[in-house]
């Protein structure tokens, strides 16, 4: 697996902070067009179930963004998860996803 961009790293870092810090099953970063990153954990209350990345990109449209640069989800799972996929690609095909271990280690770009 090839080593992130300073940037990208920084994605991956900032998700590895939201995870640990609520303690939540994910943690997820995204960086819009402008360089400006949004931070977010899942979200699991009984009327509202959202994945990290989905969080991440909600917080980012509902600021005003419109295009993303690049997203990265920490979490055990071995596959970034369809639904914040999906979310990420509504706004930008191209936008790579890195998905990384607990421990910040890069498992994959999608």
């Amino acid at each position: 697996m090839t080593e992130l961009q300073p940037e990208d790293a920084k994605l991956v870092t900032l998700a590895r902070s939201a995870r640990a810090r609520t303690g939540a099953a994910e943690g997820a970063a995204v960086r819009d067009t402008d360089g400006r990153t949004y931070v977010a954990a899942s979200v699991g209350l009984p009327s509202l179930k959202l994945s990290a990345l989905q969080a991440a990109v909600a917080a980012a449209v509902s600021s005003g963004v419109e295009g993303l640069e690049a997203a990265a989800i920490v979490s055990e799972g071995d596959a970034v998860e369809t639904d914040g996929l999906a979310a990420v690609r509504d706004l930008t095909p191209s936008a790579p996803v890195h998905l990384a271990g607990p421990d910040g280690t890069l498992r994959t770009t999608v």
